[in-house]
């Protein structure tokens, strides 16, 4: 490397390579609780189906993050769903058998799947 501009150039293009993509103001943000609660309820898998779905979908607005304990452990695996000029949702003791619907009703339809949600069905 004979420069900073070349520097740059590989780091963009390793970002690309690896999914990271950049924050804006019209990107919608997926956060998955993994801390020890959440892995041990099973957010790993959880994690992984929705970076695996927003990957085949190639929905390049969508950015899936992983954060440490949300403070809801009973409800565990929390997923948080960040759309802009939108309230935040949270989906509660998810599967990677709900991740579909998820992203197909509300990040691409923008329709939040409400039964899945903090106040629906007694959870």
């Amino acid at each position: 490397m004979k420069s900073l501009a070349e520097l740059q150039a590989l780091r963009d293009q390793m970002k690309n390579k690896i999914g990271i993509r950049h924050d804006s103001d019209t990107n919608i943000r997926v956060v998955v609780g993994m801390a020890t609660c959440g892995i041990a309820a099973g957010a790993r898998p959880v994690l992984q189906a929705f970076t695996e779905e927003v990957a085949k979908r190639n929905l390049t607005h969508v950015s899936v993050q992983q954060t440490g304990c949300i403070g809801i452990c009973q409800y565990e695996p929390v997923v948080e769903v960040y759309a802009p000029d939108q309230e935040k949702v949270t989906y509660v003791k998810v599967t990677p058998e709900m991740v579909p619907t998820i992203v197909t009703n509300h990040i691409v339809n923008g329709t939040p799947v409400t039964e899945y949600t903090i106040g629906a069905s007694g959870k």
